[in-house]
């Protein structure tokens, strides 16, 4: 049987796939061509990250296709309920990427609170000539020691999330519509680890108390998570980071908070406009930016792929 891993795969997850008997195809084929390709080359199974998306008009033309996989944990570019009422397999891989985003987010984090992310477009243009105002201009840090981080969504990344800033030291409140509280382990190198449960509470409170806010929410269907009612009952001040989605943050209303400087500065790796944010977005000082990424390291990618494999094997063989 062959794979289609359309936007890459680890070099694990084909070695385990070859190893069970699958030919994988790495071949980048273009969005309007996939129903196409599956067809000519008799694929059974379609792997995709955020860049194919898994339509309708895919399912209904190719009936020989068994599995669509997404490496990573959003589905919403696959039609996952009509693929599953069409008698396809749709699978992820909900927990490999978990601890790289909610690095990224302190990696964001990091950037904002330090000015990391101007320092290093101004230092090459004006290092030299004007080190001083430099030093001037980023000399207003802020730790993130015993400050407050709310988590929007806290599912298997928020949680990640809140692991990385209590071992910082930081308070963690977090919102979530469907969880009322989780219990975080927070494991040091030694062996030794500690329990802290967190309730979950009301998005406004959240709103109210954070000095940082990060995002770990699917796509919405209607509206915005942030928009400006919410930036307008937020802290002054107040940091935000969206490493989730694109389109649950109001682009417009948070450069107008930035400019205002009720927000203190955002980092982003996704974006309404993906895969071409818009320009005020990417030239603004203030934002942190990076090309969504979260779940590009080389440990996450290793875990994806053969997680997928192995799901693929299981199920094949079932079938078979």
């Amino acid at each position: 049987m062959k794979v289609l891993a359309n936007d890459g795969i680890s070099k694990s997850g084909i070695k385990a796939l070859e190893k069970g008997g699958f030919e994988v195809i790495t071949t980048k084929v273009a969005q309007e061509q996939v129903a196409n390709y599956i067809n000519a080359n008799d694929v059974s199974v379609l792997l995709v990250r955020s860049a194919t998306k898994v339509r309708q008009d895919i399912i209904d033309n190719c009936p020989g296709l068994k599995i669509i996989g997404r490496g990573g944990v959003g589905m919403d570019n696959i039609d996952v309920d009509y693929a599953r009422a069409n008698g396809k397999h749709v699978i992820n891989t909900p927990a490999s990427s978990s601890e790289s985003v909610a690095e990224l987010v302190f990696a964001h984090l990091f950037n904002g609170v330090r000015f990391l992310h101007d320092s290093n477009r101004n230092m090459p243009l004006e290092g030299d000539s004007n080190f001083e105002g430099l030093k001037k201009a980023y000399a207003n840090g802020i730790e993130l020691r015993g400050k407050t981080l709310g988590i929007i969504g806290f599912g298997r990344i928020g949680q990640a999330v809140a692991k990385i800033a209590l071992g910082l030291g930081m308070r963690v409140i977090a919102a979530d519509k469907f969880l009322g509280k989780a219990e975080i382990k927070v494991d040091f190198y030694n062996g030794q680890f500690i329990n802290v449960e967190i309730i979950t509470e009301p998005m406004e409170d959240l709103f109210r108390h954070s000095d940082f806010i990060t995002l770990h929410v699917p796509a919405q269907e209607n509206g915005y998570v942030i928009d400006t009612a919410e930036l307008n009952a937020m802290k002054d001040n107040v940091g935000i980071i969206n490493a989730s989605r694109g389109g649950i943050i109001n682009e417009v209303a948070l450069i107008e908070a930035l400019d205002s400087g009720k927000v203190l500065f955002a980092g982003l790796d996704v974006f309404e406009e993906e895969p071409t944010p818009a320009v005020q977005v990417l030239m603004h000082p203030k934002i942190s930016l990076t090309p969504h990424i979260g779940a590009a390291t080389l440990e996450a990618q290793d875990r994806i792929g053969t997680e997928l494999a192995d799901q693929i094997i299981s199920l094949l063989k079932v079938e078979i």
